[in-house]
Formats: structure tokens, sequence, C-alpha cells
């Protein structure tokens, strides 16, 4: 199996982002995807409009072989033209295959600039795109309307080819009988407006069905990861009973969508057929009186046959347009949500050197550099609160050294400061891609990151070592094993500052004193902060920050604080008793 990302690379070179203007319409992408490959979009158009125009070659060489050969009784004349077809049929196929060729590149590279920028956008949307946009929504559009949005590039070459053989066609006709072109001529605009109105109906009635096929979608992407907590509740069966009355609204919906589609695709074919049998109807009458050789209604009998590939795919791409419009909106939508925080994507504001200190005005915490700093509350939301603010998940005043980490671009912080949390995702792959993430994956570091979140026996249980799969959310491993890989990648990125949240809640006790130890001495002179109300962790931490409505009420180390601070005593041993979930 080739290596897709490989391929991605080789097809959509020099890829670059939409600019703001190429995603304000659908049609607007299209071009924009268009655009992005003009040179192929000029090859793929150059050679359709060869082939095209060369399927018109053999009736006219038909023609001489039958007035210059069968008519005159010329048997050398008749061999000759035979024999032409031989390399003209020869032609034709290699344009063909060449157009072919092209045109499936020009495809891919529509579907693979597609996929990296709506995965780019994504990534740039965060953790605020689960809360605007459904899973299924994003499901579909990267299944779905990616394929339908590539697809509708087919008219950049046979489109573009068939406007030419059109042309071409017609001024040949013109030499045979005007009243013939003329009757070509106006045919094809005819057919293409019969057809018209249904292609306006496929739009609209495809936009409705696509809006309620990501919402089904959404809802099945809920239920399947929650099925085990249905089954716990008993709620699966009104799971099942209602996704499939929603599915069944959807058949009648897509019923709505496939009938004037399957209209496009039938006149597709038979409108062609039948504008032919009335040209060749007019010619064989103009024939027998004597108006046109025999060879020109074989040669207008070979025109208008080949212009039935133009007519279809005059037709056949004004659905694929319709249907890619609907597509495209959807894309565009997405690619036109803004991030919920994104002032310092405009700045060229720079870091300071090393990991701080880190301030959060709103709860007075600081971060001092080089230091393993523990955050701990009553109220774990509170201590979480301030890791969204310096890790600038949401809005914030915070700071790095005297610089505001909103001002600084998110790509640029995100090099140097990392947010692990346990719901962060788990995606298809090795183990060796889930720890490395982003980064080039190196073996020795990530057996490193494995021993450092003590991940070992992890990769042990599964089969292939590093090489082992990993299922997208790790839905086949354990919840304490999800979380040691989390913590793994997180290590592996190696940043300035990790701000991790709980990073040791799903694992025993001698485990969890195993993980600081290891991640302490793996990140010894780098800023690491992790909230935590375990007891084992505290006394393990450097330094202590102790929250209290949300506010800094005291820091030290644990031994100190448990000495001078009330408050952050009785908390601890009511952890202890069991009274505060960890």
């Amino acid at each position: 199996m080739p290596d897709n990302h490989a391929s991605a690379d080789r097809v959509a070179e020099g890829w670059a982002p939409p600019a703001p203007r190429d995603t304000s319409s659908p049609l607007r992408f299209l071009v924009w995807l268009a655009r992005s490959q003009a040179r192929r979009v000029a090859a793929g158009a150059a050679l359709g409009s060869s082939w095209m125009v060369g399927l018109a070659v053999p009736p006219w060489v038909l023609s001489r072989a039958v007035d210059d050969g069968l008519v005159a009784g010329d048997t050398a004349a008749l061999v000759t033209w035979s024999v032409v077809l031989f390399p003209v049929g020869v032609l034709n196929a290699v344009l063909a295959i060449s157009r072919h060729r092209t045109m499936t590149k020009i495809r891919m590279d529509a579907s693979f600039r597609t996929v990296r920028t709506v995965v780019r956008h994504t990534a740039r949307l965060g953790s605020s795109l689960s809360r605007r946009v459904g899973t299924g929504e994003v499901v579909t559009i990267g299944i779905a309307d990616v394929q339908t949005v590539a697809q509708s590039m087919t008219v950049t070459g046979p489109g573009f080819g068939a406007v030419v053989a059109y042309a071409a066609v017609a001024v040949v006709l013109f030499t045979i009988s005007p009243p013939l072109a003329l009757v070509v001529l106006a045919g094809v605009p005819l057919l293409a407006a019969g057809v018209g109105p249904l292609l306006r109906r496929v739009e609209r009635t495809g936009g409705d069905y696509r809006v309620h096929q990501g919402r089904l979608t959404t809802r099945l992407v809920d239920v399947l990861g929650g099925l085990r907590v249905l089954n716990g509740l008993g709620g699966k069966e009104f799971a099942a009973e209602r996704y499939g009355r929603q599915s069944r609204e959807l058949v009648e919906r897509g019923y709505r969508v496939g009938g004037p589609a399957s209209w496009v695709t039938a006149l597709a074919s038979g409108l062609p057929a039948l504008f032919l049998a009335v040209v060749v109807w007019l010619a064989a009458r103009m024939t027998a009186r004597g108006e046109i050789t025999i060879g020109d209604l074989v040669a207008v009998y070979g025109y208008v046959a080949v212009l039935v590939v133009p007519v279809s795919f005059f037709i056949e791409g004004g659905g694929d347009i319709a249907r890619a419009l609907v597509a495209a909106r959807r894309i565009t939508d997405l690619l036109n949500l803004r991030p919920e925080h994104e002032g310092g994507d405009r700045a060229a504001v720079d870091l300071p050197a090393g990991g701080g200190p880190l301030t959060d005005p709103a709860s007075g915490v600081l971060v001092r550099p080089g230091l393993f700093t523990a955050l701990v509350s009553a109220r774990p939301e509170e201590a979480i609160a301030v890791v969204e603010r310096l890790g600038r998940l949401t809005g914030t005043d915070a700071t790095w050294s005297d610089v505001r980490v909103d001002a600084v671009s998110v790509d640029r912080l995100r090099e140097r400061l990392v947010v692990a949390d346990n719901d962060a995702e788990l995606f298809a792959g090795t183990v060796r891609d889930t720890v490395a993430g982003r980064h080039e994956p190196d073996d020795e570091r990530v057996r490193a990151a494995v021993r450092t979140a003590v991940a070992e026996d992890v990769v042990e249980a599964l089969p292939g070592d590093l090489d082992a799969p990993v299922a997208s959310g790790g839905s086949t491993l354990s919840g304490g094993q999800r979380q040691r890989l989390r913590l793994a990648r997180a290590v592996y990125a190696a940043p300035d500052v990790l701000l991790a949240v709980e990073p040791t809640s799903a694992v025993d006790a001698h485990t969890e004193a195993t993980v600081v130890d290891r991640l302490r001495e793996a990140r010894r002179g780098l800023t690491t902060v992790v909230t935590t109300t375990s007891p084992l962790v505290l006394d393990r931490a450097d330094e202590v920050v102790f929250l209290a409505d949300g506010r800094a009420a005291a820091s030290g180390a644990h031994r100190e604080l448990l000495r001078d601070n009330a408050a952050y005593r009785d908390l601890v041993s009511r952890v202890q008793d069991g009274e505060v979930g960890r």
C-alpha cells in the first residue's frame, strides 16, 4: 500500500493555504483549486481538446474513403484512406490515456489540497472546533465533500475540450451544410437549457440533504463513542430507535435529491442520442435529395456521434459542479470559522528564551522557570482554568516573562509550550506515530518518552512493538494506558513549558510515583506544571501553588504548606480520607 502522506506531498506540490478571498464563496474555492495547479489544468485542457477534436478525424477519413474510394471506384484511394485510420486511432488512444492520467492527477491534487486545508484549519480552531461544529460534519466533509469537490475538476479537462470539440465540429459542418451546422449550434444550447432547472434543483435539495447527513453522522459518532455508557444506563435501544427514525428521514430526503439527479444522468445519455437521431435524419433526407454526398452523410453521422461525448460531458459536468457547489459550501463554512482567540496570529512577537516565568494575573499564580510546579485546589476546575489561561486555550492576559501569550502566534507558542490533558485525541496509527505526534519519529526518543510515562507495559502488551497499531481514540486501550501514551506524546515534544492536567489520575499509586519521578528527571531544567490533588505528586513537586476561590492563596514546598497553612492541610487530609476525588 502506498503512503498517502507521501502521495499527497508528491501530488499537491507547492501547496499553500487559500487566501480569505478564495474561501469567500463556494465558486471561488473551486476556482482556487483549479488555479493552484494551473499548469496541470492547462495540460488537461489541451489533451482533452486534442482528444475530442481527434474523435472527429475518423469520420472525415471514412468520408474520404467512401467518396474517393467506394463511390469513385478507386481501390488505391480506398486502401490509402483505410490505412490512415490506423495511426489516427493509435494517436487518439494515446491522447485518451494521457488525458485520463492528467485528469486523475488533477482530481487527486484537488482532493489532497482540500484535505490539507481543512486539517490545517481544524488544527487552528483547536478545542473550539467541537463546540462549533459536530464531529459528524467534519467526518462528512473529510469523506464525501472532498471527493465531490475533486470530481468537479473534471470540467477543466474534458469540459473545456467539449467546448472546443463542439465549435470544431460546427465549423466543419458548415463546410458540408450550413443548415445542419445551424441545427447543431442551436440544438446543444437547447439541451443544456432543458437540464438547467434539474441542476438547480439538485443543488437546492442536495444542500438540505447534506446538512441533515452531517447531523446524522454526528449522532452516529456520539452513539458509538458512548456505547459503553448506554449499555450501563440501559439507553441503547432508545438511541438505536431514534437513530433509525432519523436515518429513515434522511433516506426520504435522499430520494428528493436522487430524483432530479437520476434524471440528469438519464438525460446525459438520452438527449444526445435523440439529438443524433434528428441530425442524421435531416442529413439522410438531404442525401436523398442530392444536396450532400454519401460520404458527407457518413461524415455527418460520425461528427454528430462524436458530439454525443461533449454533450454528455456538458450535462454531467453541470451536475458535478452543482453537487460540488453544495459540498464546497460546507467546506468554506468550516474554513470561515475563526479561532476564538486568534489575535496573536496577526502579530510577530517572539517569546523570550527559557521557560518563563509564567504569570496568570487572573489568579495571581506565578510559575517559576525550570521547576516542577503543582497546582492544587479543592475545586480541580480552578486549577484547570489557570492552565487554560497560561496555555492560551481561552481568553487570557497571562504572560511569559514580560510578553503576553496572546500576543504570540499560536504556531510559535505551541512550539515552546504544550498543554497535555486527558481529553486530547489519540489518532489511529502505530505506537511510534502516536508518541511522535506532529514531530518526526525517532525510535530512541520514542522509547525514552514511553519509559518516562511508564508506558513500557502498554507497548509490550501490543503485537509489533513500536509498529503496533493504536486504534482511533485509543478505544482498545484502558484509561490508564491512554493517559500514559498522551503523556509520552507530550514528553516527546520536549517543550520549554509543559502544562499537564491530572497526568496520573488514572494509574495506581506505585505507577504514579514512578511517573512523577521519571517526569521530573526527564524535564530537569525545564518548566513543568501539573494540576493534581494527589499527596504523592504534591510531595515530589519543587513548588506547590495552593488555590482558594480561584486565587493563589499560598505557595511553597508541600511539607511547608502542611505545616503553615491550615486550609491546605485540611484539603490534603480530605484527599487521603477519600472525601475529595483526585
